[in-house]
């Protein structure tokens, strides 16, 4: 009997809700009702029931996770409280200097109570629901923006697309790791080996790499889960403590880890960190270490953030694992600014499920303070479980046939008579084909101009055969310049080239860090962005002038300063713009603006806002946040319980304001 619309809406809700309640059941408590038969009747039947009824369809039904494929690339997500990273440590007597920390900011004598979990070795990511249904899924990214992966993040059904329990947040941002078990990485390895595609070197790029899919279907395929561990800006729910937060997690039926723990004192934390390391090979995931947690929220107010790292939250890494090998050569490879730096070629090992068989020996004094010697039976460690690093010779079994490594005189590409600055040797030659090599991969990397396509080996064979001789000679390039070289047809040539095409717009922040400037990577690009107004206020910027820029040294002022000098730079730049490469600016009203220069201080508690939502309100309008108040200090903006630093204001002069004083003056009023 057919099923009128009120029937039809009452029995997709019916269904939705059930097959939500049976995906909690199989893939966050592991604990399924139903057989799988049973189970696929239950989604062909609403499947079947939103086809004839598409009106009925829902963005949060089971039906959704797998949405069309992502159009262009990922557009960006600012959080709306920061990702911050967890500062790391590495020794019991460390751990109990971050206990003394504590106490001593908080003018306790006494214990501290701290919850302890494990630190999950995978992808970070932050979830955001609104009035309890699942909004957007974003990447840690730099911590303050992240990559828009919500159809991806989506597809993981252990994560909930409604919150269960009771009170709902009006918004609230959950932060977790997405993994790949380790039996599953074995399997989804084995699966793309069969499939002749490109295995994975370990779980967290496995992890990483699925997430990154244009295509959710894809995702969809890869078995990842997503263990929730915290939360970000939370609206319309308190939390007295981070106890409460995991139990709440809990009800809302994310999956957490079961063996969190809440801890009396340091003492505990320092047990539970050397349990979880004993069983750390046994468990189905990889753990790098545990996260201690001051326990209280009022407690992690007052303690705030640095710019990088809570102060109330360590990471406590586990020792790192090690094996032993050969150093079988020596080589020196030539980085894209010239900087020649030794790497070992070792005979292959497997260290924690990865066979390792290079590592960056950094610079010659590195290899003279370490004793290594070609030929060498060495100890080598995966640092923090993932860089391979040469720890020491083991000199016994040294039979006179090891040799010492010298280091090159000319840079062994080009053939240029390298020169040493400090520690490290360089190659002068500006056309150094290592170099241009170098230049032109990162500037179709992804947080450059994002050329999918334009990978390393299509580059060798452009340089090889004299088709491009300049970065800027990649925006010129035509299909008949590409069909005969190995690797191209008609489709793959016109493909790139519609790339390239596509890829020509670009932010002022990406342009400048595509440009290859000696210590400006993505950050310092978006702070240069920041600082002026477009690309020939930059060029014509004097190192005094940058220098006043927040964040920007001498070092990089100079560096900016000379790569502009240079006559090359700007041919390059300029052709690069003749092949219409367009740069897009971020333009701000004078409003937006009104508090540039001003220097900010924040001291004690704000009610109707949290220290980091303020620090990036008066960022936005153009104004620096500073940690101590000095004569240089604007304002400092007083909450409840503030410090000494009120004392030092009013000492200087220095306006003080209340929390209700700032909001106006943001406000404009």
């Amino acid at each position: 009997m057919k099923l009128s619309t009120s029937e039809a809406k009452e029995r997709i809700a019916a269904l939705c809700r059930e097959i939500e309640h049976h995906d909690y059941l199989y893939y966050v408590l592991d604990n399924p009702e139903l057989s799988d038969t049973e189970y696929d009747a239950l989604v062909s039947e609403l499947k079947r029931l939103e086809e004839e009824w598409p009106e009925l369809v829902t963005p949060d039904s089971p039906t959704q996770r797998v949405g069309g494929a992502v159009k262009s690339g990922f557009g960006s997500v600012r959080h709306i409280t920061p990702m911050l990273s967890i500062d790391s440590v590495t020794s019991e007597e460390e751990v109990r200097e971050f206990d003394t920390r504590v106490k001593k900011n908080l003018g306790i004598e006494g214990d501290i109570e701290y919850l302890v979990e494990p630190k999950f070795d995978g992808v970070s990511a932050s979830l955001l629901y609104r009035d309890g249904a699942f909004a957007q899924g974003a990447t840690r990214g730099d911590g303050t923006v992240g990559e828009d992966i919500t159809a991806n993040i989506k597809t993981i059904k252990s994560i909930p697309l409604n919150l269960a329990g009771d009170p709902i947040p009006e918004l609230i941002e959950i932060r977790g790791e997405v993994i790949i078990p380790k039996e599953e990485f074995k399997r989804l390895n084995k699966r793309l080996a069969e499939a002749g595609d490109p295995i994975f070197a370990n779980p967290r790029n496995s992890a990483a790499g699925s997430l990154r899919q244009l295509d959710p279907s894809i995702t969809a395929s890869r078995p990842l889960e997503f263990y929730a561990w915290g939360i970000g800006a939370a609206r319309g729910v308190e939390f007295k403590d981070e106890l409460e937060v995991v139990e709440r997690l809990r009800d809302w039926r994310f999956k957490l880890e079961k063996r969190i723990a809440k801890c009396a004192t340091i003492d505990g934390a320092i047990s539970y960190h050397h349990e979880m390391e004993a069983i750390r090979d046994n468990l189905p995931y990889e753990l790098d270490g545990v996260v201690i947690k001051v326990n209280k929220r009022e407690y992690q107010n007052k303690l705030g953030a640095t710019s990088k790292h809570p102060r109330w939250s360590a990471a406590y890494k586990f020792k790192p694992r090690r094996a032993t090998t050969i150093i079988e050569k020596i080589d020196v490879q030539v980085a894209r600014m010239g900087m020649l730096t030794p790497v070992a070629h070792l005979k292959p090992v497997e260290i924690a499920g990865v066979t390792v068989s290079r590592a960056n020996l950094h610079t010659l004094d590195v290899i003279r303070e370490k004793g290594l010697m070609e030929g060498d039976t060495v100890i080598v460690e995966r640092a923090g479980d993932v860089i391979p690093d040469v720890i020491k010779p083991i000199t016994e079994k040294r039979d006179g046939s090891q040799k010492a490594f010298v280091m090159p005189t000319h840079c062994p590409v080009c053939g240029t008579s390298v020169e040493k600055k400090g520690a490290y040797y360089w190659c002068p030659n500006p056309v150094c084909g290592a170099k241009l090599k170098g230049t032109i991969k990162h500037l179709a990397s992804r947080n450059a101009f994002d050329i999918t396509g334009l990978g390393e080996k299509i580059v060798e064979q452009l340089l090889a055969n004299g088709i491009i001789e300049d970065p800027a000679d990649v925006f010129y390039l035509k299909k008949d310049d590409l069909l005969p070289l190995e690797r191209f047809a008609e489709k793959s040539a016109s493909n790139l080239v519609e790339e390239i095409e596509k890829q020509k717009r670009i932010t002022f922040p990406r342009f400048i860090n595509a440009l290859s400037i000696t210590h400006v990577g993505v950050n310092m690009a978006r702070v240069l962005a920041e600082g002026f107004s477009d690309l020939n206020a930059l060029m014509n910027a004097t190192e005094e002038e940058l220098i006043e820029i927040p964040g920007i040294g001498p070092e990089v002022a100079a560096s900016v300063v000379g790569f502009f000098a240079e006559e090359m730079n700007w041919k390059r730049i300029k052709k690069m713009l003749s092949a219409g490469v367009t740069i897009e600016y971020a333009r701000k009203s004078q409003q937006q603006e009104r508090l540039k220069g001003k220097t900010f201080v924040f001291t004690g508690t704000l009610k109707s806002l949290t220290r980091e939502e303020a620090k990036r309100t008066v960022e936005d309008m153009g104004a620096r946040v500073s940690s101590s108040v000095s004569k240089n200090t604007d304002y400092v903006v007083a909450g409840e319980n503030p410090g000494s630093k009120i004392d030092r204001a009013r000492a200087l002069g220095i306006n003080v304001l209340t929390e209700e004083e700032f909001k106006e003056l943001i406000s404009g009023s």
